[in-house]
């Protein structure tokens, strides 16, 4: 029997652990490293000093990024491979085993790397995601706000469109101030309000004013701002990655995307949770090397901050764009055994519900082709299988923009309608010739039949 051939004899894998890390050259006897800093860098030094080229190590919660970050900064190269691509033998569960089992596999180029941004890509992942749990925390705070008003009876919040707007809380903090007269509340409001909703609005604004549902109200008001502050600061700190990005990219090319390229929705809609950023449009465009993502249907400044953060802008990583829709979890795996197939089922990642955000988006639109194909699938299979197959339109588009420089041209919906009625008719000539008969329009039948009767 033929043995597999050994890759690399310097090869070497880490079982990491939140105290412990279990490290092996080759599948030979197991040296187990402590967590704190100065144990990570005796680490380090170690297989600096064996030679070991190349590291594999399962990806554990986040014990393995400060391990993978001082060995990347030494010069190794580190694979971080998904734990179920290292499951271990039966009977052979320990520590020690696993980081024999993965230097064994790894040794002999058995081990695939998963995806991993670089450093820099990383800390605006991390400014990106703590940021998204910002926004969570004011939602829920926004959420109290309601409850309280509703446990006064206080119907404010479903007679305008948003709580945390400039009326809203102008009313709110006159509530808080001791103000309890409609009329004097009402004078809060914007003009449009007063306008439209002036009646709906004064009975709202009568409740029952109890002091335990008042004091919430104040505690929500303030904890939102305070998570508010919180945006801000970390605006300011994806601002300067940003930035650094900007001046790390290549200078564009004036012929990435097209001749006729479109000109950019200058007045395209921001989410409120969006970063706050002076010129973001622009400096992301400098990030992306001059090329304008947000020109894809679905995909905003505030979207694309999040899916660089992700993503980076590198499509290297992966060879084909069906690789990324893979990665992503937008795109169903295969398995055969046999003459048996069937698709498996995978999940998504944190970029590929970003995806799918921007496909709900595109549920409304009147005047976009993505829009009309959204629909058309929901009616037919429903909204779950719509969304993750538009989120994949997307996510193509995304890839083949930042590594082909493509150009995204709307065609709108009205093509779009047309297009898909066209390949309805093909469809129908086509079975119709097949079973033998011959497809004829309405007006042509109409036509035939009165030249019949002008001719008897």
């Amino acid at each position: 029997m033929k043995s597999l051939p050994v890759i690399n004899p310097h090869a070497a894998g880490i079982d990491v652990g939140s105290e412990k890390l279990h490290t092996s050259i080759a599948g030979d006897e197991p040296v187990v490293f402590g967590t704190f800093t100065n144990e990570v860098y005796r680490l380090r030094d170690h297989f600096l000093k064996e030679g070991v080229k190349t590291v594999a190590l399962e990806a554990t919660g986040v014990y393995w990024l400060y391990v993978f970050e001082v060995l990347e900064t030494a010069g190794i190269e580190v694979v971080m491979v998904n734990g179920r691509a290292v499951r271990n033998l039966p009977g052979r569960k320990t520590d020690m085993a696993d980081c024999q089992w993965i230097a064994t596999l790894h040794a002999h180029g058995l081990l695939r790397s998963g995806f991993v941004p670089t450093a820099e890509i990383r800390r605006l992942q991390d400014y990106m995601r703590l940021r998204a749990d910002h926004v969570m925390g004011a939602a829920s705070q926004v959420q109290r706000m309601q409850k309280a008003l509703e446990r006064m009876n206080i119907k404010f919040h479903d007679v305008i469109s948003d709580l945390t707007g400039v009326s809203g809380q102008k009313v709110i903090e006159a509530i808080l101030a001791g103000e309890r007269d409609p009329e004097h509340l009402l004078d809060l409001c914007d003009e449009q309000i007063k306008k439209k909703k002036r009646e709906r609005l004064i009975e709202s604004l009568r409740g029952t004013w109890r002091e335990e549902h008042l004091f919430t109200l104040g505690q929500a008001v303030a904890a939102w701002k305070f998570y508010q502050g919180l945006l801000v600061e970390c605006d300011r700190q994806v601002e300067r990655v940003l930035k650094g990005l900007a001046e790390q990219s290549p200078p564009p090319n004036p012929g990435a995307n097209g001749p006729s390229s479109p000109k950019p929705e200058a007045a395209k809609r921001q989410s409120k949770n969006a970063p706050q950023i002076d010129d973001l449009h622009e400096l992301l465009k400098q990030v992306c090397g001059g090329r304008d993502v947000t020109a894809v249907a679905g995909i905003a400044d505030g979207l694309l901050v999040q899916l660089i953060a992700e993503t980076g802008t590198d499509m290297s990583a992966w060879k084909t764009e069906k690789d990324f829709t893979s990665w992503l979890g937008l795109s169903p795996g295969t398995a055969q055994s046999g003459k048996r197939k069937g698709l498996v089922k995978r999940q998504c990642n944190r970029a590929g519900r970003l995806f799918r955000l921007g496909a709900r988006s595109l549920a409304r639109t009147v005047d976009k082709a993505l829009g009309g194909f959204f629909r058309r699938l929901k009616k037919a299979k429903g909204g779950l299988v719509a969304t993750k197959a538009v989120a994949r339109k997307i996510a193509l588009l995304y890839y083949r923009t930042l590594k082909h420089g493509l150009a995204y041209v709307e065609k709108g919906l009205r093509q779009y309608e047309m297009q898909y009625e066209e390949s309805q008719r093909r469809l129908l000539a086509k079975l119709a010739a097949k079973q033998g008969f011959k497809l004829m329009s309405i007006e042509a039948e109409k036509l035939q039949a009165a030249l019949k009767t002008t001719k008897s």
